[in-house]
């Protein structure tokens, strides 16, 4: 798990927080390629920072997954903060399976 990016989730507020997770969370992917060139990871565990889903369309695929998963949990309350939400499934891409 990546403290900044983390960090940086949660401190969206507006578009330009948001943005500025976007890219954060683009250096965190950019960084575990890096270190899988070095040390891969097993095929079958999470590359070394967490990502699970590396292909656009998974990715894609588990952040709709996700999204749709939390709408429909009982628990489910309409965001507040549309910015911080679209953050989050973006977040949960990077794992959701």
């Amino acid at each position: 798990m990546n403290i900044n990016l983390e960090s940086k989730l949660a401190a969206v507020f507006d578009e330009a927080s948001f943005a500025e997770f976007l890219g954060v969370l683009a250096n965190d992917r950019a960084d575990e390629i890096r270190k899988e060139k070095i040390n891969p990871s097993s095929p079958y565990s999470a590359g070394s920072n967490g990502w699970e889903n590396i292909g656009i369309d998974t990715f894609l695929e588990s952040a709709a997954a996700w999204a749709s998963d939390f709408r429909d949990s009982p628990r489910y309350e309409s965001p507040s903060n549309i910015w911080k939400h679209c953050a989050e499934i973006l977040y949960a891409g990077k794992g959701y399976e």
